[in-house]
């Protein structure tokens, strides 16, 4: 009988590929040169520390917070955890103080696996960490007490059994980006990854075998499971978008890098680089982009990058349902031609295997109970809501945030995305934007894609953010946030006035769109820090309206 804890695809993939490397990082001319790990090798060290966690008192449900560099420590640490049955938590550290603090009292851990810095952090705000219990530093030494990652990992050859779990058994709490706010801890039972693991491979056929490089690390997870080789590529997961382009390129070159998973603002970078260096890219068979929509942009560069049979992929989805949906590049290309029209939205393609998707009525009230009479045709706008087996069905101590997110059914769980869009009549989705920062205005609703999708089309606009700010009777004025992609022009009024007379003539082509008179220019957006792409709209909404307080602002 398969085991339902994830963790069962380790000893799997070591007894079927035990020599290939599951993990490597590094390059040969680094100070430490190449670091790498065989699934057998890292099967034997998760072993080990498996057996040192549990006789440390870390077992079955113990919520395990980690704060652990990307790498090899993490991936093995996690199936580790995994193996004893505890509950790994894993959450941006560089979210921001506030923030963090809040999140880790909110999953009152149990236990704290963490780099010194950590454990500091710990000593000093130790309210949030009060119901830790068990502490392990990832260091030589550990002068707060507790055990070091070292002193945990036993010389025992015997396979650690692993723990029997149930499908619906809590296996880990992830966060979300925190875009539209605090991030929230989604809970993720052992069967919810399972199921990622098959649409996954169902999706994108994977190859075992296969040299794949996470940019966004927690992918290395379901690598394992996939039997692919994770190289850790030289990026700051907490700063994708300052990535060395270079050195990127290097990276994927020198390890034959076959696949990829990470946010467009990597390849805005590396993609511009090739280009400008006449670099090719030939190993690489699929780049998935997510974090934020892609621009019809980057799937052209790939194509003169990558060999003829190789494709982008853009699944769509949340921390909390994912994947929801894909469409490969050459895909979302022909359906933007099909359409030509920027107020089409961003399309993202079909269901993925296993996953039911509808449009309902844009409402910000909750939704008990699921009715069938919500789903609206093909055409019609609405919110996008999912359900299916990777769809996860409640948040870590936030009930509010559930109730407004999860509609029940029965057992079933559909989850509201949070973002608007529609079908076409081929049954594609098309994004439309944020539910949340939408700008009501007393014409009616504006919608953040497609509006800013006309204005991003112009060679001098690097993106643009559509905000709301306060207007009379509860209504918003609709402003056009501007980041331009030569910066001096920010310091010359004549070029701004007429890149807004020529931004002006775009926008009244089109109906959504031709009530917009207010353009502010910024000089560098706002982002999330786990993909760096998505706009703080917030923010700059906050900020937009000082601009128009101001007696210097020139908004067209």
């Amino acid at each position: 009988m398969t085991s339902a804890n994830i963790a069962a695809h380790l000893p799997r993939v070591a007894a079927e590929r035990p020599h290939q490397l599951a993990v490597l990082a590094g390059m040969p001319a680094d100070p430490r040169g190449v670091e790498q790990l065989t699934f057998a090798a890292l099967q034997r060290a998760s072993d080990q520390l498996a057996w040192g966690l549990s006789s440390y008192g870390i077992g079955r449900g113990t919520r395990t917070l980690l704060l652990v560099r990307a790498g090899l420590p993490l991936i093995t640490l996690t199936f580790a955890l995994f193996k004893v049955g505890a509950v790994p938590i894993l959450i941006d550290p560089a979210m921001g103080r506030t923030s963090l603090l809040a999140c880790i009292a909110e999953c009152a851990p149990q236990a704290l696996v963490g780099i010194p810095r950590a454990h500091l952090a710990r000593l000093r705000y130790p309210k949030p960490f009060a119901s830790v219990q068990r502490a392990v530093t990832v260091g030589p030494f550990a002068p707060w007490g507790g055990a070091t990652l070292d002193q945990l990992r036993l010389n025992i050859d015997a396979p650690f059994p692993l723990a029997e779990v149930t499908d619906d058994e809590l296996a880990a709490i992830l966060f979300t980006s925190g875009s539209t706010g605090v991030p929230k801890g989604v809970a993720y039972t052992h069967g919810m990854f399972q199921a990622q693991v098959v649409a996954l491979r169902a999706l994108y056929q994977f190859a075992p075998g296969e040299i794949e490089m996470p940019a966004f690390p927690l992918f290395a997870l379901f690598n394992v499971a996939l039997g692919l080789t994770s190289a850790i590529p030289p990026i700051d997961p907490t700063r994708p978008a300052s990535c060395d382009p270079a050195a990127v390129v290097a990276f994927v070159q020198h390890h034959r890098v076959t696949s990829t998973f990470g946010s467009p603002a990597i390849w805005q970078k590396v993609t511009r680089y090739c280009l400008d260096s006449g670099t090719r890219l030939p190993t690489l068979r699929r780049v998935l982009m997510a974090g934020a929509p892609v621009p019809p942009i980057l799937h052209e560069r790939f194509q003169l990058i990558l060999r003829e049979d190789a494709d982008t992929h853009t699944p769509y989805g949340a921390t909390e349902a994912l994947p929801v949906a894909s469409a490969s590049g050459r895909e979302v290309l022909a359906a933007m031609r099909e359409r030509d029209d920027p107020l089409a939205g961003t399309c993202v393609g079909r269901a993925a295997p296993g996953i039911t998707l509808k449009i309902i009525p844009i409402d910000d009230d909750p939704i008990a109970e699921w009715d069938d009479d919500l789903a609206l045709p093909a055409g019609q706008i609405g919110e996008i809501v999912v359900t299916g087996a990777v769809v996860t069905h409640a948040y870590v101590n936030r009930p509010q945030q559930a109730a407004r997110a999860k509609i029940r059914a029965g057992d079933q769980i559909w989850h509201r995305m949070g973002d608007l869009g529609y079908f076409d009549d081929a049954g594609r989705l098309w994004f439309y934007g944020r539910k949340s920062q939408r700008v009501r205005t007393a014409a009616g609703e504006l919608y953040t894609e497609p509006c800013e999708l006309v204005c991003n089309a112009h060679p001098a606009v690097a993106r643009s953010a559509l905000v709301g700010v306060p207007a009379a009777a509860g209504y918003q004025r609709p402003v056009l946030v501007i980041e331009p992609l030569d910066k001096q022009l920010l310091t010359n009024a004549d070029d701004r006035a007429a890149l807004v007379a020529e931004l002006r003539a775009r926008t009244a082509r089109y109906p959504m769109t031709a009530a917009i008179d207010t353009f502010v220019f910024h000089p560098s957006f706002p982002v999330d820090i786990r993909h760096n792409a998505k706009i703080f709209r917030e923010q700059l909404a906050t900020w937009a309206a000082g601009e128009l307080a101001s007696t210097t602002v020139v908004t067209g």
